[in-house]
C-alpha cells in the first residue's frame, strides 16, 4: 500500500512538473517570438492560476501615464479609479521614476536591523509635513492599521493603566479598513469577515456620524457599565466583559468601505472634541482620503483637526512601491519598543526615496488645490448634465476633491448592476470600479485634465441613455443580485 501511494505520489508530482515546464514553455516561448500576448490570453492565465479573491473589470492595463492607461492592444482609457486612490500623483511620474531609478541603483533594502541613508530623511519630512513629532513606517496600508491598533493599545496599559487584555476600541459601522484578521474584526464588510472568524474582540461599533451614540459609549465605559449598556443594546457585540476601558476611536474619514459618505459637519470635530474630553486616542485612517485626494493634505483638515494618530499609505508610494506610516508624537510613539513591532521592508531606502519623491509631487504640482477645483467642476458636471436627465437613475452624486461617488438606484438599474455600467463605460474609455450593487467610485489621478473630466461625464451619460436600455432587456431579471446589505456583526444597514 505504501509503495503504491508513493508511486502515485511520484506520479503525481511528475505530471506537476510536466504541467508547470508546459506554462513556462508557452509564456517562454512566446517572449522569444516576440509576440505579445493577448488581452483574453493575459486574463486567462490569469484566472486560472491566481486565486479568485477579486471580481475585476474586464481590462488589461499594459502601459500607464498621467491618467491614461493603454491595453497590450493598444486601447487607451481613462482610468477613475486610481489603483484605490494610490496614484494620486498619476501613473508613472517621471520625477517618482527617477527617484526610483537612482535610488534603485545605490541601495533598496537594508532592514531596520541596521540604518541607512534615506529613511531618516523620509522620517523628518513627513512628520514635518504633517506636524506630528514621530513615524513608524510600513509597506500596506492594512499594516498600517495593524500598526495603529497595536500602538493604541499598548499605549492604554502604560499611560492609562488599563487592565491586561480589558483595552476596547470604537470604530464606525461601515467603514472599511482593510482585509487582515485583526482589522476585519472591526470592519462590517460582510465579504470580508464571513468564514474567518473567530475575529479578534474587544471592538464595539457605533453608526457613522452619531455623536451622541458615541458619547454614550464613552459614558458607559467610564462608569463601568458597559456589560449592562451592551445587554440593552443588543445591536453592539462584545465578548463577556463586565466592564471596559476604550484605548481608541477609529475614523476612516469619508471611504466608508466605499460608499464615499461625506461626515456630517461637525462631526469629526465633536469626535474629538469627546476623546479629548475622555482621555481617549482618535485615530485617523487616511489611507485612502490622505495626501490631497478630497482637496486637503488630509481629509480631517476640512474640520482643522489633529487626530493623534493618522494613518497614510497608497499614494504615499505615487504606485510606485508599496509604502505606509503611522504619525503620532512621542508620548504615544515611544510606548513600542525594539522587538515589539517592526517590518523588514518597512524604512527601506527605495521606499523612502520615493515616498519623498512622491509628497514633493503634491506640494511642487498644487495637486491639494487642483483636487479641490477640479473635483468641484467635475460634480457639477455630473449633476448638471447627467443627474438632471437621469433623476429617476441616479440618486445622488456626492463626494469631496477627487473622491466621488454615483449612487444609483436599484429600482431603475434592475436587472443590471453598477458593474454592468462600469463595463460600458470601459467600453467607451473610461475606467471604474462599482463598490456594491448600485455605487460607483470615481477618484481619478489628481493630474487628470478638465477635458477628460468633461468626457468621463458624457461618457456616463452616454451609457445610460443608450446602454442601460440594452443591458436591461438583455439581462434575465433572476440575475439581479442587488438587495439591501444588512450587517452581519451589529445588524445595521450598510447604507
Amino acid at each position: 500500500m505504501a509503495a503504491a501511494l508513493a508511486r502515485r505520489g511520484g506520479a503525481g508530482l511528475a505530471r506537476a512538473a510536466l504541467a508547470r515546464r508546459r506554462g513556462m514553455c508557452s509564456a517562454a516561448a512566446a517572449e522569444r517570438a516576440g509576440a505579445a500576448l493577448t488581452s483574453e490570453e493575459l486574463m486567462r492565465m490569469e484566472r486560472e492560476r491566481s486565486a479568485h479573491n477579486y471580481h475585476p473589470i474586464p481590462v488589461v492595463f499594459s502601459k500607464g501615464e498621467g491618467s491614461h492607461i493603454l491595453d497590450p492592444e493598444g486601447n487607451k482609457y481613462i482610468d477613475f479609479l486610481s489603483a484605490y486612490s494610490a496614484v494620486n500623483q498619476g501613473h508613472c511620474h517621471p520625477k517618482v521614476l527617477r527617484a526610483l531609478t537612482e535610488q534603485a541603483e545605490r541601495l533598496t533594502l537594508s532592514s531596520r536591523a541596521f540604518y541607512n541613508d534615506k529613511f531618516p530623511i523620509f522620517a523628518e519630512y513627513l512628520t514635518s509635513m504633517f506636524g506630528y513629532e514621530m513615524m513608524l513606517p510600513m509597506n500596506t496600508g492594512a499594516e498600517g492599521v495593524e500598526t495603529a491598533i497595536k500602538l493604541a493599545r499598548k499605549w492604554g496599559y502604560e499611560k492609562k493603566k488599563i487592565p491586561k487584555n480589558e483595552a476596547l476600541i470604537v470604530s464606525c459601522c461601515g467603514c472599511f479598513h482593510g482585509r487582515t484578521l485583526g482589522v476585519i474584526s472591526m470592519s462590517c464588510d460582510n465579504d470580508a469577515t464571513r468564514g474567518f472568524g473567530p475575529l479578534v474582540p474587544g471592538h464595539l461599533k457605533v453608526d457613522f456620524g452619531d455623536i451622541d451614540g458615541l458619547e454614550k459609549i464613552f459614558k458607559a465605559i467610564i462608569f463601568y457599565t458597559i456589560f449592562e449598556y451592551l445587554h440593552v443594546h443588543e445591536r453592539y457585540s462584545i465578548q463577556s466583559m463586565a466592564r471596559g476601558y476604550v484605548v481608541f476611536c477609529l475614523n476612516q474619514s469619508k471611504e466608508k468601505l466605499g460608499y464615499v459618505i461625506i461626515p456630517p459637519d461637525g462631526y469629526l470635530k465633536a469626535v474629538r472634541d469627546l476623546c479629548s474630553r475622555h482621555n481617549i486616542l482618535m485615530i485617523a485612517d487616511e489611507i485612502q482620503t490622505g495626501i490631497a485626494r478630497t482637496g486637503k493634505m488630509l481629509a480631517c483638515d476640512w474640520e482643522n483637526i489633529r487626530p493623534d494618530v493618522v494613518i497614510l499609505g497608497k499614494a504615499l508610494g505615487a504606485g510606485v512601491v508599496p509604502v505606509s506610516a503611522v504619525l503620532a508624537d512621542k508620548d504615544i510613539m515611544l510606548c513600542i519598543r525594539p522587538g515589539e513591532h517592526g517590518s523588514t521592508f518597512g524604512g527601506n531606502p527605495l521606499a523612502s526615496a520615493v515616498a519623498v519623491a512622491s509628497l514633493k509631487v503634491v506640494t511642487d504640482e498644487g495637486l491639494v488645490e487642483r483636487a479641490a477645483k477640479l473635483g468641484q467642476e467635475f460634480r457639477d458636471q455630473l449633476q448638471k448634465k447627467v443627474q438632471q436627465r437621469f433623476p429617476q437613475i441616479i440618486r445622488e452624486v456626492r463626494g469631496r476633491g477627487l473622491l466621488n461617488a454615483v449612487d444609483l438606484s436599484n429600482e431603475a438599474l434592475s436587472p443590471a448592476s453598477a458593474y454592468d455600467i462600469c463595463i460600458k463605460l470601459k467600453e467607451r474609455g473610461v475606467l471604474a470600479k462599482p463598490t456594491h450593487d448600485t455605487i460607483i467610485r470615481l477618484a481619478p489621478p489628481l493630474s487628470i485634465s478638465p477635458e477628460e473630466l468633461a468626457e468621463a461625464s458624457k461618457a456616463f451619460g452616454v451609457v445610460l441613455e443608450h446602454d442601460l436600455p440594452q443591458l436591461q432587456k438583455q439581462i434575465k431579471k433572476t440575475e439581479s443580485a442587488a438587495e439591501k446589505q444588512v450587517c452581519d456583526r451589529c445588524g445595521r444597514d450598510l447604507y
